[in-house]
């Protein structure tokens, strides 16, 4: 299986931490050339150099993904280094936690901003080479993607959003030989929550779950590169906050709010009452 990546061209945003710096190490681990991209271009040089000290090929990108003109940059350039382009990992994302009512409108813009239009900006300049090289479009969504998340409106949008903008590149493309592929983790350690948004847009800067319980980043990023190997069209981790739920939201929708509003709920400072 590690051949198929081997060589190949594979662009990860939201790398410099957390699921997109796993999945650097795992596709690294592949042999692929990578072009990993975030606003934080220190942690990314500290990776890049790792990588390069282990063999791989890598360069790094510093890449705002809510503006049009530097997802475009970040395509240029992998392919000006590189000559091709095999997969874009659309990783790059931001959390919130508010109810609606208390929640700034202006919070839901810069989730969607970083979670479905960088996806889009990404997706759209990479398209052309990822038809030449029957390549993989990725998004990383969540299990917010299927079931709509109490505290978390903005989050769980941007993520249907981006399942919905995938699914239909998906068709477009069907006979182009374009693999995409939406991947849904649950829970996943990672700085995600320390990072969320509040109802003002400040971030909250603590998590409020227990992350040593959490899915490993690394474990995900061996999932979702598996994934991409094996050209799945989506994948869902977890059983009980993933298969099921979704299995539940299907069949039985009444039932799977009443457990998701107790569940979220029971958070420490939770803003479900």
């Amino acid at each position: 299986m590690k051949n198929h990546l081997c060589g190949k061209v594979v662009i990860i945003t939201g790398a410099s931490s957390g699921i997109g710096k796993a999945l650097a190490y795992e596709a690294a681990r592949y042999g692929a050339k990578l072009a990993i991209a975030s606003r934080n271009i220190e942690q990314l040089l500290e990776i890049e150099a790792d990588l390069k000290s282990q063999g791989s090929d890598v360069i790094s990108i510093r890449t705002d993904v809510t503006k049009e003109i530097a997802c475009e940059e970040l395509i240029r350039q992998t392919y000006e280094n590189f000559g091709r382009i095999d997969v874009l990992i659309n990783n790059a994302g931001i959390s919130m936690r508010a109810n609606l009512e208390d929640t700034d409108v202006r919070v839901l813009e810069r989730v969607m901003d970083v979670n479905f239009w960088g996806t889009v900006y990404c997706s759209k300049y990479a398209l052309p080479y990822l038809l030449k090289t029957h390549g993989s479009l990725v998004g990383i969504i969540s299990i917010a993607g299927f079931i709509g998340l109490p505290g978390r409106s903005g989050y769980s949008a941007s993520k249907f959003a981006v399942r919905g903008f995938l699914d239909t590149v998906r068709i477009e493309n069907l006979k182009k030989n374009l693999h995409v592929m939406v991947a849904a983790p649950g829970f996943t350690a990672s700085s995600i929550r320390f990072n969320a948004l509040t109802a003002n847009g400040m971030a909250q800067g603590e998590t409020p779950r227990d992350e040593n319980k959490m899915m490993s980043a690394e474990r995900c990023a061996k999932i979702i590169i598996k994934g991409i190997v094996k050209r799945k069209r989506q994948i869902i981790m977890t059983f009980v906050e993933g298969k099921l739920a979704v299995f539940l939201g299907k069949w039985l929708p009444s039932l799977l709010d009443r457990l998701n509003y107790n569940h979220m709920a029971k958070e420490p400072n939770s803003p479900i009452v």
